[in-house]
């Protein structure tokens, strides 16, 4: 799908206030008194107008085949703020060839500086070219993508040209005069797919002039959400990857669960490959199993070799390091909602590949340091309801595991139904186990045969109690 290219003497801007008015001095007092509204959100610089086409807008590539973007963010936000707007920027860079880079003496940049709303230019326009985030609206990651992507040439998803096949546009409930904010544009939309879940398409609710009266409806289907600003889409990173000729094999997975695998499986996947994947939960963590692995073996797999990290960026501290050949991969469990997965081959030989699948857990973490704790939800507060939780701890080969139960207290149940915790001998939850284990009873030692242990604990919805902690060690 092509997000249309808008000249370079436009300029966007975008409250995300929903069911408010935004109001047009509040731009102009943002913005400066040279730019004059256009179409509710649209901003022109008086007395230049041109055609609407503009590839020039686009920013250049380098030889190397990166396309990079100079950026500046303002003192004004802070450590925290600035933190999150560089997140959101490196998950852009990790799937696409636009690569943010920080600004030294590059004449044409983007300055992100803090706005009284939040806008973008639409493409390169040259020389300091603003960005502007309000601090309480626009720094959720996909609120900063969705104003970097402006930045980059995209507009608004449901402003396609083909958007009356997919969304009813509800006249009657927009405030009045902000009618222009749901304009169509004459877009040949890259020949790819509406996008429900683009973080460049409108909530149901934005500018309704009553609460409860959405002024989007998803056709046919109503209930499809739209207005998601979590982080960019499956189809995001494919607009971007094509509409600046990125040679790019990047996918974000956004449900609960599901599964990937390599390209061509169970066939060899191709030379010369190198894939990622962004797995993302909303607010939950990542649980991640392999369930077919065979890549070309070499030495310190500097071939062929899946590498996984605890994060969305190469950058995030690494799950687990380059790993090939034919054993099979352990389950990992991220810290957090994202992990990314990489896959690279070489030139030379190739294998089948591999398949693996992902779902969503309340709680858990992966353990690589030699000693270490293993704590309930809350320790010592009593843990939550309804929860399930995977801890897997990785020692290096050749040593073993040993675990520790220093206090247990669970939900009792005769054949510990409930509230339970089992320990399994490998890093799947179809590893052998000990267990399950509830009530007060003594959880003995134990010691793995392996270099994988897999702690897993599930909570009912009734009973609430201390819960345990435990200790592990590596050893010979």
């Amino acid at each position: 799908m092509k997000y249309f290219l808008l000249p370079t003497h436009l300029a966007f801007l975008y409250s995300f206030a929903l069911s408010k008015p935004v109001q047009i001095a509040t731009r102009n007092n943002d913005l400066g008194s040279e730019i004059a509204v256009y179409e509710g959100d649209i901003l022109l610089r008086r007395g230049r107008r041109s055609a609407i086409n503009c590839e020039s807008c686009l920013w250049p590539k380098s030889q190397d085949g990166l396309v990079k973007v100079p950026v500046n963010i303002s003192s004004d936000f802070s450590i925290t703020e600035r933190s999150w707007i560089a997140d959101a920027l490196q998950e852009i860079s990790t799937l696409t060839c636009v690569q943010f880079v920080n600004r030294t003496t590059e004449t044409d940049y983007v300055y992100v500086e803090h706005g009284q709303s939040c806008w973008s230019y639409f493409g390169k326009i040259g020389g300091r070219q603003a960005v502007g985030l309000v601090k309480n609206g626009c720094m959720d990651k996909g609120a900063i993508q969705h104003e970097m992507n402006h930045a980059l040439g995209f507009i608004h998803e449901q402003a396609r040209s083909d958007r009356d096949r997919f969304v009813k546009i509800m006249w009657e409930h927009i405030v009045a005069g902000e009618q222009g904010n749901f304009g169509k544009m004459n877009s040949r939309n890259l020949g790819l797919p509406y996008d429900y879940s683009s973080v460049m398409h409108y909530g149901a609710y934005d500018f309704s002039s009553t609460p409860g009266k959405p002024t989007i409806v998803p056709v046919p289907d109503p209930s499809i959400p739209i207005g998601q600003r979590e982080g960019l889409s499956n189809l995001d990173v494919a607009k971007i990857n094509k509409l600046y000729k990125c040679n790019c094999c990047s996918s974000v997975l956004p449900k609960s669960k599901g599964s990937f695998s390599s390209v061509n499986y169970p066939s060899p996947y191709p030379n010369n490959s190198n894939c990622l994947w962004l797995i993302r939960m909303r607010r939950s963590k990542v649980f991640l199993q392999f369930e077919a692995f065979d890549l070309q073996p070499s030495p310190d797999c500097s071939s062929d070799y899946i590498k996984i990290y605890n994060g969305n960026s190469r950058n995030s501290p690494v799950l687990l390091d380059k790993y090939c050949g034919k054993d099979s991969l352990p389950s990992l469990v991220a810290s957090g909602s994202t992990m990314l997965v990489e896959f690279a081959s070489d030139e030379n030989i190739t294998a089948t590949g591999f398949r693996a699948s992902y779902n969503r857990v309340n709680c858990g973490a992966t353990f690589r340091d030699s000693n270490g704790v293993i704590t309930s939800p809350n320790y010592p507060n009593k843990y939550p309801k309804n929860r399930a939780c995977f801890w897997i701890i990785s020692s290096p080969v050749g040593y073993k595991i040993s675990l520790k139960m220093l206090s247990f207290e669970l939900e009792y149940s005769d054949r510990c139904t409930y509230d339970y915790l089992l320990i399994h001998d490998g890093s799947q939850p179809t590893s052998p186990a000990v267990g399950p284990y509830c009530g007060t009873e003594k959880v003995a030692d134990f010691t793995s045969t392996g270099n994988f242990v897999l702690v897993e604990f599930h909570s009912d919805i009734v009973w609430e109690l201390p819960g345990f902690v435990m200790s592990y060690t590596f050893g010979r």
